[in-house]
């Protein structure tokens, strides 16, 4: 049987925590959770993004699910480095700040690598189970759908060549 000492220290023990994990002030919100706040978060990002960012994260549109893992592994794959954050946040991060076709279609590529790995994947398990074929034949399709995006999105990309005055667009 748990004596008053031990019923006491446990209560202090959850207060504590409660305090510590569980406090609604905002001042120690950010200290919380990580992935709020950053002032790089409120930075603007170049239009296609946001577009982009809900097509590429949705696996009912894209055909596949890009992990947090998966989007920092495309960065280093175009030598950037990314935070683990949340994968939206990761995203405009990783074209925030685009200003170079290259750049774009280096992106691009490396996510089309990933989406190709997903194709291969599918497709073996569509062989090893024909009853689920047209499912993975779906998601393939989706995958496809979405790589012609990132050709249309090259393509009708225009470059932003840097000044000498920043307010000059």
């Amino acid at each position: 049987m748990l004596d008053k000492n031990s019923i006491d220290e446990l209560r202090a023990e959850f207060d504590k925590f409660v305090k510590e994990e569980c406090s609604i002030d905002p001042e120690n919100r950010a200290a919380q959770q990580p992935d709020m706040g950053d002032a790089e978060d409120e930075e603007p990002v170049p239009a296609f993004v946001d577009e982009l960012t809900d097509k590429l994260l949705a696996p009912s549109v894209s055909g596949a699910y890009l992990s947090r893992f998966d989007i920092k592994r495309i960065a280093e794959g175009i030598d950037e480095s990314l935070p683990i954050k949340e994968r939206k946040k990761m995203i405009k991060m990783l074209f925030r700040h685009t200003t170079k076709r290259e750049y774009l279609e280096r992106a691009f590529a490396e996510i089309n690598k990933h989406l190709n790995g997903r194709i291969l994947i599918y497709t073996e398990l569509s062989e090893n189970f024909p009853a689920s074929k047209y499912i993975f034949d779906g998601y393939i399709a989706k995958i496809k759908k979405t790589q012609k995006i990132f050709e249309q999105i090259v393509k009708d990309f225009e470059e932003i060549e840097p000044t000498s005055d920043p307010m000059f667009v």
